[in-house]
């Protein structure tokens, strides 16, 4: 069997490892938050009822399937999960022997494919699949002992290379604003879930908003190439790309997609190019050259497997990536082991919000006072500063910012949420803000569409409101429970 073993990429191991187990902890920390009152029993969109409908295990893996749903089913697969990612932050796993380590890696993985395949529209987001993608090469990465195996550190590139590549395209084929670089003049202030700082990128002036873009396009169409290429070329654009993410990071609220892309990206740093680098700007910095074991055979075959399997089912997201008719998230196998990328290949010029707002009134002819819901994430109180989510991820409140978009998006849980307004169900307004009924649930709510818009700095300076809003209509008529409307 050939030596694949890369003892440079030690730094680059141990970033991959702590990176995903982190990001694996927050997952499963949101599903044991989230996943009930979303998919559970008495769920928006129950996985019961999916698990029903949806007979055949490769439609969609999850070992739910055997064990039937349950809310402390959920609860417990999540507890491993939080556990396991936990021990794999700390290097516990890593430090015995391979096949625990690997074993490790392996029940994140199938864990969080078993609640992403069951969560319907509220887990349908490109970032499970990322997630999911990066947690199976990671039972690769072998342990502490043995050196890090090449060809699973040029899968991970090859996995960064094509979340970028794919995201550049899908905006070259997309938009026409993207070619005509003026897409940043409304991203930031019309993007799913704005942060503290997006009021601010996007008051910048429009000359760097073309800036803005023109890097874009560099780091998602140039730089990508670089990460498959020689030392120190990977380890330079590595470090370019992993510089745009992190811009992204600051600008916006975008869950793991941002981490989990630049933990991939890492694979591309090699220890000699950071000594050299990191030690001509802080004189005696030196990454230690750990020992490593001989790595054993029955390994290396594993990871030759993974590299054929990935080779073989690369082609599919190739074809894609191609296409004129490129998809812009995508998986082609049940497990989702290979997959494509991308993002925004359209920008809204206009931010519109759909309000849910509740009223305690006997009946609707009597001048009822109506009170809104506040969300955790998305924009309400024009005066609330947009917070700071990600990397934890604030699953209704996305949802609720494709409902403007088109109603298909709510289509299967957006009633079901106001009914369980109306019956001040816990589990539900525990994913809000706040609720404005603590002491019983309103008689009716409805839902209305307000557009929204980045105040001016005078406008900011005069009323301390971030947002400005004006009402465009109603989204949906006030409703009731039948028993408490009469």
């Amino acid at each position: 069997m050939p030596e694949l073993g890369a003892p440079d990429y030690h730094l680059a191991r141990f970033l991959l490892e702590r990176g995903l187990a982190a990001i694996y902890l927050i997952a499963f920390a949101v599903a044991w938050r989230q996943f009930p009152a979303l998919c559970g029993e008495r769920g928006l969109e129950p996985a019961p009822r999916f698990l029903g409908v949806v007979p055949r295990f490769l439609d969609a893996p999850t070992l739910f399937r055997w064990t039937g749903y349950s809310d402390a089913g959920l609860r417990v697969l999540s507890a491993i999960g939080i556990a396991v990612s936990a021990a794999l932050v700390l290097g516990l796993p890593q430090a015995g022997p391979l096949p625990v380590t690997m074993l490790a890696w392996f029940v994140l993985w199938a864990g969080y494919q078993s609640i992403v395949n069951i969560g319907g529209s509220f887990y349908s987001f490109g970032w499970e699949t990322l997630l999911l993608e990066a947690g199976f090469l990671a039972i690769f990465l072998g342990n502490a002992a043995i050196a890090p195996p090449v060809l699973v550190l040029f899968a991970f590139r090859w996995l960064a290379f094509r979340v970028e590549f794919g995201a550049g395209l899908i905006k070259l084929r997309g938009d026409q604003c993207w070619r005509d670089l003026t897409c940043m003049d409304f991203h930031h202030e019309t993007q799913p879930m704005p942060n503290p700082l997006s009021w601010f990128f996007h008051r910048l002036p429009r000359s760097l908003h073309r800036l803005e873009l023109l890097g874009n396009f560099a780091a998602q169409l140039v730089l990508p190439f670089g990460l498959l290429l020689p030392q120190p070329i990977a380890t330079v654009a590595a470090f370019l790309m992993v510089g745009t993410q992190l811009y992204l990071v600051v600008s916006g609220n975008y869950a793991w997609l941002n981490w989990v892309t630049i933990i991939a990206m890492t694979a591309a740093i090699a220890d000699p190019v950071v000594n050299a680098i990191v030690g001509a700007l802080v004189p005696g910095f030196h990454l230690a050259a750990p020992t490593f074991e001989a790595t054993p055979i029955w390994f290396t075959a594993a990871v030759l497997l993974l590299t054929l399997v990935v080779v073989v089912l690369s082609w599919f997201p190739v074809r894609n990536l191609l296409s004129p008719r490129q998809a812009m998230n995508a998986s082609f196998d049940p497990f989702r082991l290979v997959n494509t990328y991308g993002a925004f290949g359209s920008v809204s010029r206009h931010r519109d919000e759909v309000v849910v707002e509740g009223t305690d009134a006997a009946s609707l002819e009597q001048g009822a006072t109506w009170r809104e819901y506040e969300f955790k994430g998305k924009p309400g109180d024009v005066r609330r500063m947009p917070p700071q989510v990600a990397p934890y991820h604030l699953r209704l409140d996305w949802l609720m910012w494709f409902l403007p978009l088109s109603s298909r998006y709510g289509e299967r849980w957006f009633v079901p949420f106001l009914i369980r307004l109306l019956e001040g169900d816990p589990p539900t307004l525990r994913l809000l803000r706040g609720n404005p009924f603590p002491d019983q649930p309103p008689r009716f709510v409805r839902a209305r569409l307000y557009r929204y818009r980045f105040t001016s700095a005078k406008e900011r300076r005069e009323t301390g409101a971030w947002w400005a809003r004006t009402l465009m209509g109603e989204y949906m008529p006030p409703i009731a429970l039948r028993e408490r409307s009469t």
